[in-house]
């Protein structure tokens, strides 16, 4: 199978993962007998540095014209960096608004994996961490609260502030057809979470969401308010399978759970649009403070790849072959700086590579 990737390395560290997830997609493809076609385009600050701008509209006709898009990290610190004395349309973030705009990026996944090497890095108590979990979180990323009308006016006297939140049928009807084709590739059980006890729009989500589960027999779903939902996960994770939910519940409780899992530098994360195209990336940030320093984890880049192989080329095999790859090197005792504990060995970020890609069997 031919494989067009469009790589943005960005910032800070994400030359240095995104060039170990390279590593590990090209011992797929040699084990796998798969072509992969890597082209890199800049964004964020580093296409700031080049052309002055955060995306450029070749940069985004090159994504395009891939099969799926693996992204390093984007953006430098706020309080030092040159780009953000810039307007905030040409920081580098606007770059990430941008190509999610352009290629139409809804549904964002986000899984939280708890692995049983890392259990003791797990915040919760010892007897809710030791029964692991394995959960997906699927956000609505375009629609709801964050993009509905706002202003900011005074009345009689006083300033008053207006967000709205608005949901059409199509909207929902497009991210729970996702969340529940994933949920096949799983273990066949969504949890749709709402605040249908007092938001309209919630109620027409979970109106929405019951008739496509009518086409999915196999999977089982369920109904859970947005304040539960927080509870549970820090009660018992293990429940979950998929999450289903809009966009604020979603920016909120995903990240609820990746502190659950005791590292963001273990959580991968994938955007996609109605096809099978996406973009692909570690949910963590660019660290600058530690850019070219051999010392990133690269291990969510690479598992963002695993996800990439499995949702935009449906190569379920190669992409279980990098999540066990990770397994057995954690279990080996390799760690880089951010998980590592006494008893492990420490390794950098191209030696972490190297070791994944040597266990790709």
């Amino acid at each position: 199978m031919r494989l067009q990737i469009t790589c943005i390395p960005g910032d800070g560290i994400g030359p240095e993962i995104v060039r170990e997830a390279k590593k590990v997609l090209e011992k797929v493809a040699k084990v796998y007998g798969h072509e992969m076609v890597f082209t890199d385009i800049l964004m964020g600050g580093a296409s700031i540095d080049a052309y002055g701008v955060p995306l450029t509209q070749e940069a985004i006709e090159t994504a395009k014209a891939a099969d799926a898009v693996l992204m390093g990290s984007i953006g430098g610190d706020p309080t030092k960096s040159p780009w953000y004395q810039l307007p905030p349309d040409k920081r580098p973030e606007a770059g990430l608004l941008g190509i999610r705009k352009a290629l139409n990026l809804f549904a964002n996944l986000r899984p939280a994996v708890l692995y049983e090497e890392l259990a003791a890095a797990c915040p919760l108590k010892e007897e809710i961490s030791k029964a692991g979990f394995d959960l997906l979180i699927m956000r609505e990323l375009t629609g709801g609260l964050y993009f509905g009308e706002r202003k900011t006016v005074v009345e009689n006297g006083l300033r008053k502030a207006i967000d709205t939140l608005t949901y059409d049928e199509g909207e929902i009807r497009r991210i729970a057809i996702k969340g529940f084709d994933i949920a096949r590739k799983r273990r066949k059980k969504v949890t749709s979470v709402d605040k249908a006890n007092v938001l309209d729009s919630s109620r027409l989500w979970r109106k929405v969401v019951e008739e496509v589960a009518a086409d999915y027999p196999d999977v089982k779903l369920e109904h859970m308010l947005v304040d539960n939902c927080a509870m549970q996960l820090v009660k018992d994770p293990s429940q979950f399978d998929v999450i289903l939910t809009e966009n604020m519940f979603g920016d909120i409780l995903s990240d609820e759970a990746s502190m659950v899992t005791g590292s963001i530098g273990m959580l991968a994360s994938a955007s996609l649009n109605d096809t099978k195209f996406g973009l692909y990336e570690p949910s963590h940030g660019s660290a600058p403070d530690i850019a070219g320093q051999d010392v990133a984890n690269p291990i969510a880049t690479v598992l963002s790849a695993a996800m990439m192989l499995r949702y935009s080329f449906d190569l379920d095999e190669e992409a279980k072959a990098i999540e066990e790859a990770v397994r057995q090197v954690l279990k080996d005792g390799y760690r880089t700086g951010d998980i590592f504990s006494e008893g492990m060995m420490r390794v950098g970020c191209s030696q972490m590579g190297d070791l994944l890609a040597e266990r790709i069997r």
